[in-house]
Parts: C-alpha cells; sequence; structure tokens
C-alpha cells in the first residue's frame, strides 16, 4: 500500500523521546549529518546565510543562531566557512535536549565561536541574547502546526536581520527514494525510521505559505530546492 502524503503526520520521531539512549542518539545524529553532507542539504542554509550576509555590512560581527542545533553539525561547517572567508561571527546552538547539546560540545571543542545552550525557544527573550540571523535546519518539522506558528513568530521576534528555514517537501519521491538510499547508506534503526517520518512530517508549499498568511508575514522567500527541500527566508 502507498503512503498517503496528503496531511502532515502526527508521527513522533524516535529521536524526539527524551529517554532515548546517549549512544543511540549519537549514533542517529551522525547518520543525519553524514546523509546531509551527501546530499548537500546544510549546503542550503549556508548559502542562504551568505547571502544575507553579503547585502550588508560584513565587517561587522554576525551572531547566528542555529535553532534545533542537534550536535551542532551546521555550525560548525558554518564556522569552517566563515573561517575561510575571514568573516567575524559568534554562532550558537540552542536545543531543548541536554543530550544533544552535550554531543554538540563535545564535537566542537576546537570551535571557540560556537556556543550551545540547552534551552526552549519559546521562552526566550531578547534579553537572553541577540541575534542577526536565525538558522532553522530540519527542525520546523518536528512541531505541530500550532507550535509552528509560535516558533516562527518568536523567531521573528529575535531575529535582527532574518529567520532561514531549511525543512523537508513531503511528496512520495522524497519518500521511496529516501527509503532506497537508506538500506544502503544508513547504518541505526533510528535514522532510518526517522528520516521517513520526517518526510511523513514535512510540508507542502502551501502550507508553509498558510503558516505566513496566518501569522501575517510579508517580507519572505520562498524556495524549493534540491534534494526536496524548501528554502524559507523570513526578513525581520
Amino acid at each position: 500500500m502507498l503512503v498517503d502524503l496528503s496531511y502532515r503526520s502526527n508521527e513522533a520521531e524516535l529521536m524526539d523521546n527524551p529517554e532515548l539512549d546517549s549512544a543511540d542518539l549519537n549514533v542517529a545524529l551522525s547518520d543525519i549529518a553524514r546523509v546531509n553532507k551527501w546530499l548537500g542539504g546544510n549546503n542550503i542554509t549556508i548559502e542562504a546565510v551568505l547571502n544575507e550576509i553579503n547585502k550588508k555590512e560584513v565587517t561587522k560581527e554576525w551572531v547566528i543562531v542555529d535553532l534545533g542545533c542537534g550536535d551542532g553539525e551546521m555550525l560548525r561547517q558554518l564556522a569552517d566557512v566563515f573561517r575561510r572567508k575571514k568573516v567575524n561571527t559568534k554562532l550558537i546552538g540552542i536545543d531543548i535536549n541536554p543530550k544533544c547539546i552535550e554531543q554538540a560540545k563535545k564535537l566542537s571543542s576546537s570551535y571557540p565561536e560556537i556556543e550551545f545552550y540547552d534551552k526552549d525557544i519559546l521562552t526566550l527573550t531578547k534579553d537572553d541574547f541577540y541575534s542577526d540571523i536565525i538558522v532553522c535546519t530540519l527542525t520546523l518539522h518536528h512541531f505541530s502546526d500550532q507550535e509552528i506558528k509560535k516558533v516562527l513568530t518568536k523567531s521573528v521576534e529575535l531575529a535582527e536581520s532574518s529567520v532561514i528555514i531549511n525543512d523537508i517537501h513531503r511528496n512520495k519521491w522524497s519518500y521511496y527514494l529516501f527509503k532506497l538510499f537508506s538500506f544502503f547508506f544508513i547504518k541505526g534503526y533510528i535514522a532510518k525510521n526517522d528520516g521517513l517520518v520526517s518526510i511523513k512530517r514535512g510540508f507542502k508549499r502551501k502550507e508553509l505559505l498558510q503558516f505566513a498568511k496566518n501569522i501575517q508575514l510579508e517580507n519572505y522567500q520562498l524556495q524549493w530546492k534540491w534534494a526536496f527541500r524548501y528554502c524559507w527566508i523570513i526578513n525581520s
């Protein structure tokens, strides 16, 4: 029976279980990082960040916050790019899972420009920290529709310049191609399971546009990118 992707699924991902063993979680995070590297998924966020910075004054220190940072892979890649381009940055990772933050700190020990915090974005205010750009890569789909409205509103409130969202386009091609890909290239059972659940929790273009309408966003750009991603740049 073919999967029905007409509507967003509310099925929980195994990684979202706070009781998940740290070793299993780290394997899953490693699998996800490897898939993103092979498919170029993180490059969507990196290119969008660079484009936003190039529109403005490059010589300042840019403060970039990664919402749902996981093990910090996205921030380490950004740090490597900024080091090569000699862009002055402060990078902050936020994740509600303390096990993710613990692993992120271990893997990022050689990156003094990166800081990590175990926090819930919905509780943050501008008094907690300043941010020019908030990035959200493969995180938005973890939330329910009602939570997404709150996360978007809070992100736009906290980001001085822009919010960059990189998330999954929900369709049958992405679902079955991932199923085939994961059979050969993903080691752990969690990433295999959660990859498919993530696609079922992903988005149609019309749904993202509806979120924008619901919270009265006006200044944004929404583009489809390979491999089955939407890049949504919201200007604060």
